[in-house]
């Protein structure tokens, strides 16, 4: 089993990182690829089980479309052909359409969903989550300079119940296709939700998934639901 990890020196903000680290415990006989940003990913050949990139400034979201933008139709195959991507916090932007600055100047973006987001760089937003995915609760933290914009959001990862959406105007967060998983959401995600981490586990293959500390984490998971569905917390 090949988990591909993008760029790992750069998209490793808001501790992101730590989704493959728990990742490698959950999965120790896995082989994880970290490919820094001077190498030719490793998708563009090979069969990998995962392809996870994390959070970047905004300078290194520039820098990761133009190194993407040649294997953008690989990303596209890979997708329809059900290889799983986990992608986290704005990562998830160049995956859109275009990125729009605060001088109306956009940048284009990958182009394989139907979104653009718009940043705000003088107004971090900062939030709560609580949503399911399907019957499967979902809970996060958002940290972010932009906000993402769709006459329809067609592919929504995550229902929201409580806390923002791609905008504060939509009560859906994310984007699911197939396998591709990309969601705002920081924390970091897997860490925070074991319940998904495990879904996740079976669809890149692993037959019996089993978390790593399992007791401790899911103990972690349920206190923070607990306090997530305290209607006190404010959102």
């Amino acid at each position: 089993m090949k988990i591909e990890v993008l760029f790992p020196e750069y998209c490793n903000l808001f501790a992101d990182s730590s989704n493959m680290k728990y990742l490698q415990q959950c999965l120790p006989e896995a082989e994880f690829i970290y490919t820094d940003y001077m190498s030719e990913p490793v998708f563009v050949t090979e069969t990998v089980n995962l392809i996870y990139m994390g959070a970047m400034t905004e300078h290194m979201q520039s820098m990761v479309i133009k190194k993407l933008m040649p294997y953008k139709e690989r990303i596209v195959e890979l997708i329809k052909q059900d290889v799983p991507f986990l992608i986290t916090s704005n990562a998830l932007e160049i995956f859109g359409r275009w990125i729009e600055n605060e001088d109306g100047t956009k940048e284009k973006a990958l182009g394989i969903f139907d979104f653009y987001a718009k940043r705000d760089m003088m107004h971090r937003f900062n939030g709560l989550v609580r949503g399911h995915f399907g019957d499967m609760p979902i809970i996060g933290f958002k940290t972010q300079f932009s906000m993402a914009y769709s006459q329809e959001f067609k592919y929504p990862f995550i229902q929201i119940d409580r806390g923002t959406g791609m905008n504060p105007k939509v009560n859906v967060e994310g984007i699911h296709l197939n396998h591709f998983y990309g969601t705002y959401l920081v924390g970091p995600f897997l860490v925070l939700n074991p319940l998904f981490t495990k879904y996740l586990m079976k669809v890149m293959g692993v037959e019996q998934p089993v978390l790593a500390h399992e007791a401790v984490i899911m103990d972690a998971y349920e206190r923070r639901m607990k306090e997530f569905m305290d209607p006190k917390v404010e959102f």
